[in-house]
């Protein structure tokens, strides 16, 4: 089918339908910055073109040659044949107008803290610029480091993940961004490698996936770093860490955001006295929490 492909399509357009009708076909999973077969095509036919990424439609005509249509037909073969997910295959995600480079050593950027941090957490947060110290827990890629920097001008950010090779990674982000001087990237197990540091923010999007849930991911899923998604029986593991001991962390009226996935009503039934804010995003209001310093267990309490 690929070589006929290869001798008969043309154009652009023919190449979308070629590459929508085998995605389809295929039953990809679409989950990592796309949500359909349409999308995903026309995402890797434009980057694979060197095409701008939001100007489909003045190209669909155009012929390609035969070395560019050669180009195109093996991306769509590889993102059927290894199931890998396009930011994958183009080592690129984008989150807004922020572009980073990715590959297998990190999840795909894909969280709900970014569109948050581009409004500045407000109103939660009043003046950006008195925020002068901030962490990311299980930082990956970096993405969401970079993002917390560039919201809150006048801070310094440590970047923390388990995984020297999702480090690595993050450290060709931050020299992409120019932030070497106020972005420190640190090989940390939870807050083992920021002990004595206290901060006015503390971000997290850690792994949150439950067991059952890893039991049954898509094929797409597998292909990110299992420490980065399993979260234990219930998903919580690392949450449960950082309610324990964030408040040592965090400057008086600091605050915790978390992402959690789709465990809130496991959090809630696990700290029943915990009166977590959640936050709106665009998917809802049921996968990212806020806290105070004054409101985390223990300190609210009164301990």
């Amino acid at each position: 089918m690929f070589d006929q492909a290869q001798n008969e399509l043309s154009t652009l357009r023919d190449l979308m339908r070629f590459a929508v009708s085998r995605f389809i076909e295929s039953e990809l999973f679409f989950g990592h910055g796309n949500d359909n077969a349409w999308d995903e095509a026309a995402y890797l036919l434009l980057h694979t073109l060197k095409l701008p990424l939001d100007r489909l439609d003045p190209f669909m005509d155009a012929r390609l040659t035969s070395d560019e249509r050669a180009a195109v037909l093996k991306v769509i073969k590889r993102r059927i044949a290894a199931r890998l997910p396009a930011a994958y295959l183009t080592n690129e995600a984008w989150l807004g107008d922020y572009r980073f480079y990715v590959d297998e050593r990190v999840i795909v950027p894909r969280s709900h803290i970014a569109e948050l941090l581009r409004e500045q957490l407000s109103p939660w947060i009043d003046d950006p610029w008195a925020v002068t110290r901030v962490l990311d827990l299980c930082t990956g890629s970096g993405c969401l480091a970079i993002l917390a920097a560039h919201a809150f001008p006048e801070s310094k950010v440590d970047a923390l993940d388990l995984s020297p090779d999702a480090l690595a990674v993050a450290k060709r982000n931050v020299e992409d961004y120019g932030l070497g001087s106020r972005l420190r990237l640190v090989q940390s197990n939870a807050f083992a490698g920021v002990q004595g540091q206290s901060y006015d923010l503390i971000i997290s999007n850690p792994p949150y996936v439950n067991a059952e849930s890893m039991d049954s991911l898509p094929d797409e899923y597998r292909r990110e770093p299992e420490l980065a998604l399993a979260g234990g029986k219930d998903g919580l593991d690392f949450v449960r860490i950082l309610l324990k001991e964030a408040a040592g962390h965090l400057n008086p009226n600091g605050l915790l955001v978390v992402e959690i996935g789709h465990n809130r009503d496991d959090l809630e039934k696990a700290f029943p006295e915990t009166l977590f804010t959640w936050l709106d995003t665009s998917a809802g209001d049921r996968f990212v929490f806020l806290l105070r310093r004054e409101e985390l267990p223990g300190l609210a309490a009164g301990s």
